[in-house]
């Protein structure tokens, strides 16, 4: 695994911003740019269980280890299985985290992710997470008009 970091300025309180990464149908939209059909399962509560599931039947459970919300997120990838729990694959992301962080000076906001991802996947994370925050930045500035 490696950690990788991605980052963006947005102009919106980090209220909007939090509320655009993890509402159902604008999660949907910038999370599909990175893995195209992927939504989340459950609450994001500290010590709760959230499910990634993608529209390709597999999907990673993770462990919601830190929230303080509207600032920050960490989650701890536990499992990976595919076709909704049937079928245990190689375990890609297990023991990996993905952190969001959020910080609002002047009504624009900084959000930062680090995630662990497969080796294998640097190449593809690379092109595709900075489309998915340009995305999650024109969703957050379109609604804070």
């Amino acid at each position: 695994m490696k950690e990788m970091q991605f980052s963006i300025e947005i102009n919106a309180s980090h209220e909007k911003v939090w509320d655009t990464l993890w509402q159902n149908e604008t999660f949907r939209e910038w999370a599909g740019i990175i893995d195209p059909g992927t939504h989340m399962v459950g609450d994001l509560k500290e010590g709760n269980q959230v499910q990634y599931i993608s529209g390709n039947g597999y999907d990673v459970t993770s462990l919601v280890e830190k929230l303080t919300i509207n600032e920050f997120l960490l989650l701890r990838h536990q499992a990976d299985t595919q076709d909704e729990g049937r079928q245990a694959r190689e375990n890609e992301w297990t023991g990996g985290t993905e952190s969001y962080s959020l910080t609002e000076d002047g009504g624009t906001t900084k959000l930062v992710v680090a995630v662990d991802v497969p080796l294998e996947m640097e190449d593809y994370f690379k092109a595709n997470y900075p489309k998915a925050f340009e995305r999650v930045k024109e969703l957050a500035e379109e609604t804070a008009l």
